[in-house]
């Protein structure tokens, strides 16, 4: 009898019995709009990336040690993020959500333009660094979202953000590829000698003119929603998990609750174990497309070109923007949050296993035809289905903070985790895809058997996410 009620618990949708609390879509909209600066300023290097290192000559000449400079020259981000993640959100909880913000797209517009001025592989650091340590808008945004919604429509808004994360990277490679060396395409507008010795600069310019764009966005529309800012003195509704540890924090306290405190909270880090798993492994993956798609036929890859490229990764933007905001939230009024989250991180499985599927392929043909484009479409559907996986982690991760007084620093916590996987990953996804090739370890395979290893330990982890409760 124990084990059929629990059965019931977990097969009960998140959200379906109580009215819907209408979204404010006015300050959301404008929030989600700021938040396009985040994908933007981090996608559009993905096609020149390859090319830009081996044109400064930071390999040698070999071609094969690409992907490890621009794992580190990816990763570099969330180094520095990850140092400085925490300490802006949890500030964000004392003086207000919207300072800190804007703080984060100075950072990001600098990064932007220096990036595009570099020309030697410390510059190259550097300004990717800038970004990270200034930047810690996406918990500081999620808390925002936090503030301003309820356990009612606050999937309805988080389904947003993936769909947000989209449009970035469906825009941002279409632009990073088409406008990279536009001496070549355009010769009678960036003839120049600037353009000859900065062939990258114009998406770079792109990419920090909008992100200013959006400082004066968040300047003039943004409002402040932290509680104690805005002259909220009730403790506000904080949707909490089911079952409840008693290890867990008091969710009346009006005040921040300790760091240490939520570390030792079972509910709190469970959500951010996943959620730290699940970005190592997708970061990983990303990392890995642009590299497989572009290494030569020689070595196992596709040889595509930039542009390319930038295509596919723009339609993967056009259908996952579309389902995620179409009909995650509906998925989860369905069939529950934890149910979804547990199947979409089974997709990482056969996305990783068409990896070699395809370069069995192309090696076997000797160029990319019908069946490549086939396994290719099949692996943006698979990606677009795992992609749901994120829109419920947010939802597990906002819920699980015991107070909204605490949402700076709880989301701050999850995006260290989350800033340190992505550190890790794409140097680490891109290394082992160089080593494996080099040294033709597991012939040359290595790297995916790694990712479906890590893939289990996200599956056998998804698994120990609580259910959420609607009561209040």
């Amino acid at each position: 009898m124990a084990n059929c009620d629990r059965r019931a618990n977990e097969e009960t949708p998140l959200l379906q019995t109580k009215t819907k609390t209408p979204v404010p879509w006015g300050q959301v909209g404008t929030v989600l709009f700021v938040l396009v600066a985040e994908p933007v300023s981090s996608a559009y290097i993905f096609p020149f990336i390859n090319q830009l290192i081996g044109e400064l000559g930071i390999t040698g000449g070999d071609d094969r040690k690409i992907g490890y400079y621009a794992g580190l020259i990816e990763s570099l981000f969330f180094v520095a993020q990850a140092v400085t993640v925490l300490q802006w959100s949890r500030l964000s909880d004392f003086i207000g959500r919207k300072p800190v913000i804007l703080i984060g797209l100075l950072g990001l517009g600098i990064s932007n333009f220096a990036f595009g001025l570099s020309r030697t592989f410390g510059t190259l650091i550097i300004s990717r660094c800038i970004a990270g340590f200034l930047n810690g808008n996406v918990g500081v945004m999620k808390s925002i979202i936090g503030d301003i919604t309820d356990h009612t429509n606050m999937a309805q808004v988080f389904a947003m953000i993936p769909a947000i994360f989209c449009i970035g990277a469906t825009i941002a490679p279409l632009y990073g590829g088409a406008l990279a060396k536009p001496q070549d395409r355009w010769p009678e507008l960036f003839s120049g000698d600037f353009w000859a010795k900065y062939p990258y600069f114009l998406p770079c310019a792109v990419s920090g003119s909008f992100t200013l764009f959006a400082f004066f966005i968040c300047v003039i529309f943004v409002k402040e929603s932290l509680p104690s800012k805005i002259g909220k003195k009730n403790p506000p509704e904080t949707p909490t998990i089911e079952n409840p540890r008693d290890d867990a924090p008091d969710v009346n306290d009006m005040r921040p609750i300790p760091i240490t405190t939520l570390m030792k909270t079972y509910s709190v880090m469970i959500p951010i174990a996943n959620y730290g798993t699940l970005a190592l492994v997708e970061i990983g993956f990303l990392a890995l497309l642009p590299l497989f798609y572009s290494a030569p036929i020689e070595i196992g890859g596709l040889g595509l070109s930039p542009s390319i490229i930038g295509t596919f990764l723009a339609t993967f933007g056009v259908a996952d923007g579309v389902v995620q905001a179409l009909f995650v939230a509906k998925i989860i009024d369905r069939i529950g949050a934890r149910n979804l989250f547990c199947w979409a991180v089974l997709f990482f499985y056969p996305l990783t296993a068409l990896f070699p599927i395809m370069s069995a392929v192309i090696t076997a043909q000797g160029r990319v035809g019908p069946a490549i484009w086939a396994l290719l479409v099949l692996q943006l559907i698979f990606m677009v289905l795992m992609d749901m996986s994120y829109a419920v982690i947010f939802v597990f991760t906002t819920r699980a903070a015991p107070n909204k007084y605490s949402l700076g620093t709880m989301n701050g916590l999850s995006q260290t985790t989350t800033s340190i996987a992505r550190a890790i990953g794409p140097a680490l996804a891109t290394s082992l895809f160089a080593f494996s090739k080099e040294h033709n370890v597991l012939g040359g395979n290595l790297i995916y058997v790694i990712l479906a290893a890590l893939t289990t330990v996200l599956v056998l982890l998804s698994r120990r996410l609580p259910e959420l409760r609607d009561e209040e």
